[in-house]
């Protein structure tokens, strides 16, 4: 019988223990926080987007995200709500693929697991934090601050730097590092983004739909729609998150980034000049900010005409043709410098990690150390917002958990 140690107590340290379980293996899992499972609890506004069906190489980054495509397919939906069953655990699966717990709580994910890795017999060791792993011989190592053990195999499952009020640490890297695994920079992701502007912070608590283009280096990148929040230091919502891994990659190694803001995307350019045309005409002494305020929140209106330089008080018969064509462009392609994102602490996850070249994709082995293996998000890989870094960690968890009890 293999022993076994797992190191985060996450979303793929509790898979890895409980598949290493279940194949035979004696596991001992190490959770640094009072409780295991904290990011589970907080994830999806505590609903837990847990997996999703659709989740392709396409939804993840990284310097090789075809990593993600083997332990993807080992663990498909089909396999995936078979093992939820097992452990008590009913999906409500969405027309966009995103799944949550049929209770609508996160707190039903935890529970299932717990209880699934406590009937297995996994030691879980709470408020026992993990100092050093080292090898001698063909063993393992674990040093913590209540005393030293030895293992047969040892799982790197501590999660990244993001949320560090949930008990995120850099740990995993510098275990992996010491081991002589090459660390990817990391940054956060699935963040909200600071500006460099005039207008943002005076429209702070303003939300609204919009198209949102990642510009980096002068180029369109990225295209998503979605809700937006301007606040004091710049701005989040969800169309925010969704580009907020390019954004956050690219500021990291230095490049220009901005974002295209179009406030009306349900128009095309010509057909909103024709709108806003007809509009001006039909009502020609109400000041251009009251005709606008029709369309757009005011707050933004207000600092739209400050930008295009149009007097807010102007009657609508007074608009220029250039005037109203500036404004058409303003309204569909307003332009802000991104300067930095939020922070790792506001951060759902991060990008970069532990080299994907430096291990094996069929058995999360180290190709550098034999017996040590990672799974999750200590790893050079990060998925798109929607239950795809859930599926990521549950998968490699899983195949880290089987290939260990072997």
């Amino acid at each position: 019988m293999n022993t076994i140690a797992i190191i985060g107590a996450g979303a793929s340290g509790l898979m890895a223990a409980l598949s290493a379980a279940r194949a035979g293996a004696s596991v001992t899992l190490y959770e640094h926080n009072a409780a295991v499972g904290k990011k589970i609890l907080a994830s999806g506004n505590g609903r837990c987007n847990i997996i999703n069906t659709t989740a392709s190489a396409d939804d993840y980054a990284g310097n090789d995200p075809h990593f993600v495509t083997y332990p993807l397919k080992q663990l498909s939906f089909g396999y995936f709500q078979t093992f939820c069953h097992s452990i008590g655990l009913v999906l409500d699966i969405k027309d966009d693929g995103r799944c949550y717990p049929l209770s609508n709580e996160a707190k039903s994910v935890l529970l299932a697991l717990k209880s699934a890795v406590a009937e297995a017999g996994v030691s879980v060791l709470t408020d026992t934090e993990v100092t050093s792993v080292t090898k001698k011989d063909t063993h393992f190592i674990v040093e913590t601050a209540q005393g030293t053990k030895r293992f047969d195999r040892v799982l790197i499952a501590t999660g990244s730097e993001a949320a560090p009020q949930l008990g995120a640490t850099g740990d995993g890297y510098r275990f992996a590092a010491a081991f002589g695994h090459e660390i990817v920079p990391t940054y956060p992701s699935l963040v909200q983004l600071h500006l460099h502007s005039k207008y943002h912070h005076k429209m702070a608590g303003v939300k609204t739909h919009a198209e949102i283009s990642l510009i980096i280096d002068g180029k369109q990148r990225e295209k998503v729609q979605g809700d937006i929040l301007f606040a004091a230091y710049g701005i989040s919502g969800l169309a925010i998150l969704d580009i907020s891994q390019k954004a956050s990659h690219a500021l990291l190694n230095h490049h220009k980034v901005a974002i295209s803001i179009n406030l009306l995307p349900r128009y095309e350019r010509q057909e909103l000049h024709n709108v806003l045309e007809k509009l001006f005409a039909s009502v020609p002494r109400h000041s251009i900010e009251t005709v606008l305020c029709g369309l757009l929140p005011a707050k933004t209106v207000t600092y739209l005409l400050d930008e295009a330089a149009i007097l807010p008080s102007s009657p609508a018969a007074d608009l220029s043709i250039k005037d109203l064509k500036k404004l058409v462009h303003l309204i569909q392609d307003w332009r802000f410098e991104v300067s930095d994102t939020h922070g790792f602490k506001h951060a759902e996850v991060s990008g970069g990690g532990v080299a994907t070249t430096q291990v094996n994709n069929k058995t999360m082995e180290s190709k550098l150390i034999q017996g040590l293996y990672f799974a999750g998000e200590v790893l050079d890989i990060v998925g798109k917002r929607g239950g795809y870094n859930f599926h990521f960690a549950w998968a490699s968890g899983m195949i880290a958990g089987k290939e260990m009890a072997k």
